[in-house]
């Protein structure tokens, strides 16, 4: 089945441009094309998306707030958001994380990028743009927020497990810490899923919030 997309931007040449990026690909559909929040919250329902491409400055309803309905309604459990912002040291990229967004892309990435990203948060995974991750992590994330307060912290994980997580905060994907800790693929994705499952979190989206906000990793630190 081919993944599910609706396109949430208020530009119409973005929307247009990206809505014939997506039709190129043989795995993927565009459904629906919200130009506000509102509308991406309601379409996300009525249009059966499984993936929200959510531009953060809309009118009527940003994308922030509109990844927040959206990850709160439980008749959408399964739609995934990948966040798409024009510069990468957009303040709101961590109030969007917080908000259930998967991932997070800068609108001057090349097609076939998008098109990946697409792919990687429709499979359940989070992606996160290694270059700015650590540097808007560091700048803006600063007191805990209530909205993770769901999410234990890092205390009762065992010394393997904080390795995995610090690379997660990182950038790092499954792949990579694998490499950097003489680990298999498929060990360093099982340990990853295991930590989400011992904190509660949704995603790896929230895992790197964890680490930042826990001081497990330090902003600014290398």
């Amino acid at each position: 089945m081919p993944i599910r997309v609706l396109l949430a931007d208020d530009q119409t040449l973005v929307r247009a441009s990206f809505a014939m990026l997506v039709a190129s690909a043989g795995d993927m559909e565009v459904v629906a094309e919200a130009g506000t929040g509102r509308q991406a919250v309601d379409l996300a329902r009525s249009a059966r998306a499984d993936l929200v491409v959510m531009d953060i400055r809309m009118p009527d309803l940003d994308g922030i707030e509109a990844t927040r309905l959206i990850a709160a309604d439980e008749d959408l459990a399964g739609v995934k958001v990948l966040v798409l912002t024009t510069y990468d040291t957009d303040e709101h990229i961590v109030d969007a994380l917080r908000a259930g967004a998967s991932g997070f892309l800068v609108k001057d990435i090349r097609p076939a990028e998008l098109l990946d990203a697409i792919r990687t948060v429709a499979t359940g995974d989070s992606l996160l743009s290694p270059g700015p991750t650590s540097r808007l992590i560091a700048r803006f994330l600063r007191a805990p927020d209530t909205a993770m307060s769901a999410v234990g912290g890092p205390d009762g994980l065992s010394e393997r497990e904080r390795q995995v997580l610090t690379l997660v905060a990182r950038g790092f994907n499954n792949t990579e810490i694998a490499e950097a800790l003489g680990l298999s693929p498929l060990t360093a994705k099982t340990h990853v899923s295991r930590i989400m499952g011992k904190l509660g979190a949704r995603d790896r989206a929230q895992l790197v919030i964890v680490a930042y906000e826990s001081g497990l990793v330090i902003p600014g630190a290398v």
